[in-house]
Order: C-alpha cells, then sequence, then structure tokens
C-alpha cells in the first residue's frame, strides 16, 4: 500500500502545482493591460485549468487516505 500512499502523495504535489501555475497565469492576465472581453477569455480559460488541477489534486488525497485505510 505504500504505492498507493506515494503515488497519490505526488499526485496531489502535482494539483498543487497546477493550482499554483493558475494563480501565475491569472495575475499575468491581470497586469497584461488588454481589454476586458480579452481578459475574461483568458481567466475562463484558467478557471478550466483550476478545476482539472483541483480534480487531480482532490484524486491523489484519496489515494492517500485509501492508502492508509488499507495499510
Amino acid at each position: 500500500m505504500d504505492y498507493v500512499i506515494w503515488g497519490g502523495a505526488a499526485l496531489s504535489m502535482i494539483g498543487i502545482f497546477g493550482l499554483v501555475w493558475c494563480i501565475v497565469l491569472a495575475l499575468r492576465a491581470k497586469r497584461s493591460g488588454l481589454p476586458d472581453d480579452q481578459i475574461k477569455a483568458r481567466l475562463q480559460q484558467v478557471v478550466a485549468l483550476n478545476l482539472g488541477a483541483l480534480a487531480i489534486s482532490a484524486l491523489g488525497l484519496m489515494m492517500v487516505i485509501a492508502g492508509i485505510i488499507l495499510a
């Protein structure tokens, strides 16, 4: 079960790095000085990426919990 725990921890870290990357992308979009409609379009793409990173992180945490319970 150690593989499930460590695999889940790695997956969670990938998700957290994805969330940090979403923050960076959102800050870049806000500071870009583009018109509002283009900023909204970029932020909508960031939201989709954010949800994916959050799902990956949650899946990793579920793997960690399952590994701990089954160990």
